[in-house]
């Protein structure tokens, strides 16, 4: 590869990815980068020719890292980049505070991003996806949010110019999530984290949350999150798809799609990212084939074959 610029914070080649993703799975990526702080992450786009590609990480909760790795530079944020702050009814957060976190900092200041307690990952990773469950999303709450361009230039993006739709946003490739701004209601604190329990509850009731996996598989061809109400529609769930066509439990390799919800791979202990994507691929045909629906990756899938 070019010569890379020498940042202050942490470059290390070759480094294996596998640990660094829910699934356990996946090959290394060429270069790591862990940056500083976000002049330290500007300096070096910056500097990076732009013909070397660029992957932003978050704590993989939603990612196959492909068995041949990943080529170019791997961009992880650490604790430079996890702070959370209140002022009245802002909430900021570093891209990588976990959602799990930001949910709970917020409720304790009566705050109600509840939404965000049960969605695994980062706040980054969220923003990306445009994450959300219960019938709220990112882009209700969003701001706006700090980016490093892949060209080194630090700006600011309104949910209008990150043009959110179902699981999505539209942020140019390379660019790298730094920091967000939300709104949020008000609420009283003691019931918004008792709420967050309830929530907490549910999901363990019924997603394999003791298990590796990636979370949701597939995103819902209805094009919208479960509500949580008892009259929530299920007929074009993903995982109701799924199990119309006899996939529940279906095993390839070291990969399942969950007994307990079939919209969860799950690495049973030693799957290959190719078994788990071959897996999801099996599962995308025999759905098409049985409801004429097509399922859509929700799970980012990066990287070389072996």
């Amino acid at each position: 590869m070019t010569d890379l610029p020498t940042p202050r914070g942490t470059l290390t080649p070759e480094r294996p990815l596998s640990d660094l993703t829910w699934l356990r799975v996946g090959g290394p990526a060429q270069w790591l980068f862990q940056p500083a702080d976000r002049d330290d992450l500007a300096v070096f786009l910056r500097d990076l020719p732009m013909s070397v590609p660029v992957f932003p990480m978050g704590v993989g909760s939603n990612l196959i890292v492909r068995d041949g790795g990943i080529r170019g530079v791997v961009i992880r944020l650490g604790r430079g980049f996890n702070g959370i702050e209140i002022d009245g009814d802002r909430v900021f957060a570093g891209a990588a505070a976990l959602d799990a976190h930001v949910a709970r900092r917020a409720a304790e200041a009566g705050l109600d991003l509840t939404f965000l307690r049960t969605i695994p990952g980062s706040i980054g990773g969220a923003i990306r996806m445009n994450a959300g469950c219960y019938g709220a999303y990112v882009a209700d709450h969003l701001v706006e949010a700090e980016v490093v361009a892949r060209d080194g230039a630090t700006l600011t993006l309104t949910p209008d110019e990150l043009q959110f739709d179902y699981r999505h946003s539209h942020l140019p490739e390379g660019w790298v999530l730094t920091r967000a701004t939300f709104r949020a209601d008000r609420g009283e604190s003691d019931a918004l984290l008792a709420k967050m329990e309830d929530q907490l509850a549910r999901r363990d009731a019924s997603q394999p949350t003791r298990d590796r996996t990636a979370g949701s598989t597939f995103r819902n061809p209805a094009g919208f999150s479960s509500t949580g109400r008892a009259d929530d529609v299920h007929d074009l769930k993903a995982w109701k798809l799924i199990e119309d066509a006899g996939l529940r439990g279906h095993r390839l390799g070291g990969a399942q799609m969950s007994d307990k919800h079939p919209n969860f791979l799950i690495n049973t202990g030693d799957a290959t990212a190719a078994d788990l994507e071959n897996l999801g691929e099996l599962v995308r045909d025999r759905v098409r084939a049985n409801s004429g629906h097509e399922l859509t990756w929700e799970v980012i899938r990066i990287g070389d074959p072996a």
